[in-house]
């Protein structure tokens, strides 16, 4: 199967088409910039461009059988700063993509979007995919306006969207800029012999998850086209507090933390109920937390990560 990865040069994009190769697909990618951490794959045909680029996106679809829509150009932390901004450049452009899309009668997407941001606080944890959608940042109103798009490009056109919530996924190749991923913001500051930054007391509870994980569902969910959503996640929840202790287990250092003012858009606790992934897709997070920790950690001292260290 011929698939285009949107955003395949990124984080999560670059693991789902590692994924997508070890599965025998024919993969493409359209991306702004090539990956900073590798080489390009020789098997991989590239687009170079930016998504707003509609006559570039548009190039990228020909001969595609299923897109994997792996682009954001903000995080929770920065989108807040310039909602107008992200509304343009995510969901603006995410609705151009579904028209062209239509006109070139390709029907499947996999969207990843964020369970770590769309459920707000939630009622309840761990928390389903049918749990009530309260976006604290634009970041999950913007995530939640598009997967509204998707359902409506399903119903009026025959768009068949499967949509992936993940959690919080940490491992190689995770974004230079510090904004996102305090699992790598924390090894970084950890190997720079750099106090950590913890916003609020520590007790910020997330469910961290391996992006192979993530990516091995993406993969599952291109093979086995089934809609609707679906949460990616470990099912566990750890606190800030508890994952400092793992990193200096790891890394056997004892870091020193600087604690300032909790912001206004982190969720109290967040934990995804996995259930239903596991049951459609017979996918299970395999990687241990700090398992995948440990791997994470010889990762960036081996200098693998030299692109991202600035």
């Amino acid at each position: 199967m011929k698939v285009l990865v949107l955003g395949g040069c990124g984080f999560i994009g670059s693991h789902i088409t590692d994924a997508l190769l070890e599965g025998g697909h024919h993969v493409h990618i359209f991306s702004r910039a090539p990956e900073s951490t590798r080489a390009s794959l020789c098997t991989v045909e590239y687009h170079i461009g930016d998504f707003s680029d509609q006559g570039a996106v548009d190039k990228a679809l020909e001969g595609i059988d299923v897109v994997i829509h792996a682009i954001s150009t903000t995080v929770p932390g920065t989108s807040n700063n310039d909602p107008a901004n992200d509304i343009r450049d995510n969901l603006i452009s995410t609705v151009q993509l579904l028209e062209l899309m239509r006109k070139r009668d390709i029907r499947r997407m996999v969207y990843l979007s964020s369970g770590g941001t769309v459920y707000g606080n939630p009622e309840r944890c761990p928390v389903p995919e049918d749990a009530p959608l309260h976006p604290i940042s634009s970041y999950g109103v913007v995530k939640v306006a598009i997967e509204n798009y998707l359902f409506m490009y399903q119903s009026l056109y025959g768009i068949q969207p499967t949509i992936i919530r993940p959690s919080n996924p940490y491992g190689p190749r995770q974004g230079q800029t510090g904004m996102q991923g305090v699992i790598t913001s924390f090894l970084r500051d950890i190997l720079g012999s750099k106090p950590l930054t913890i916003w609020g007391d520590g007790t910020v509870v997330r469910d961290f998850v391996d992006v192979r994980d993530v990516a091995s569902l993406c993969a599952m969910a291109v093979s086995k086209p089934v809609s609707g959503v679906f949460n990616a996640g470990s099912g566990e929840g750890h606190s800030i507090k508890e994952i400092v202790d793992i990193l200096a287990l790891v890394t056997g250092i004892n870091p020193e933390c600087n604690f300032h003012e909790g912001r206004g858009f982190d969720v109290r606790k967040v934990v995804l109920d996995v259930r239903k992934s596991q049951a459609v897709f017979d996918w299970q997070p395999c990687i241990p937390l700090e398992q995948g920790i440990c791997e994470y950690w010889a990762w960036m001292r081996s200098g693998l990560d030299k692109g991202h260290l600035k």
